[in-house]
């Protein structure tokens, strides 16, 4: 290989360098540019609920609070028979079951037929 051969091919070697790096380096830039963009928009988006979450998250606190009810009720109507049959603690218990009872039934909403 001759001198000037090697000189071309290195000249030749620095344009496809070049060529190829501008389009990383430009990428990169691009990147940069749209980086506070897209952290601003995750941001948001991890701040914020959306109706449909906020559905979401209403609906499964209403029915823990309707499984809790309808335990509480079981446990009253247990304690109920029991107290009816001359149990004087299951009167109790089932007087302090009542309380809980009044207590959730305003959190719980009433259901339309």
């Amino acid at each position: 290989m001759e001198r000037g051969d090697f000189a071309m091919l290195k000249l030749l070697c620095a344009a496809l360098a070049v060529t190829a790096l501008s389009g990383c380096l430009a990428k990169t830039a691009l990147d940069v540019a749209t980086l506070p963009v897209k952290v601003a928009s995750k941001t948001v988006d991890a701040v914020t609920t959306s109706q449909s979450e906020a559905d979401q998250k209403r609906g499964r606190e209403l029915r823990k609070r309707e499984e809790k009810l309808g335990q509480l009720k079981r446990d009253y109507d247990k304690q109920a028979r029991k107290c009816a049959a001359g149990d004087g603690d299951a009167c109790t218990k089932r007087d302090r079951v009542k309380a809980q009872i009044d207590k959730l039934m305003p959190m719980v909403p009433a259901e339309t037929d």
